[in-house]
């Protein structure tokens, strides 16, 4: 069976720091490309961060140089660790796997909330 779980997300104050996690089963995790997305009340769900399968990543012009997405083959776990956290990233915070043959597979969601 697929799963993606997200864990990690809550509640922090500005300019604090988060990381999620992204456990990914039921598919080769290291044949995939693994990207964090985010959606907040009212708005489209947006791609934040996204790294290939040889480790390249790119990353949304709001979150560059504040987010940084990482993956361990390993353990079948993709990261984002958050730091400097803005009210504006408040969001849910889904990752998402993406194989060559084009499977898509979307991890329930954790809610990050960023509010003194």
């Amino acid at each position: 069976q697929v799963q993606l779980v997200e864990s990690g997300g809550g509640l922090v104050q500005p300019g604090g720091s988060l990381r999620l996690s992204c456990a990914a089963r039921g598919f080769t995790f290291s044949s995939y490309a693994m990207s964090w997305y985010r959606q907040a009340p009212g708005k489209e769900r947006e791609l934040v961060a996204s790294i290939t399968t040889r480790h390249s990543t790119d990353y949304a012009d709001s979150v560059k140089g504040r987010f940084t997405i990482s993956r361990d083959n390993v353990k079948n776990t993709v990261y984002l660790q958050m730091n400097s956290l803005k009210p504006e990233d408040t969001a849910v915070y889904y990752c998402k796997g993406r194989g060559v043959l084009g499977s898509v597979y979307w991890g329930q969601g954790t809610q990050v909330t960023v509010s003194s």
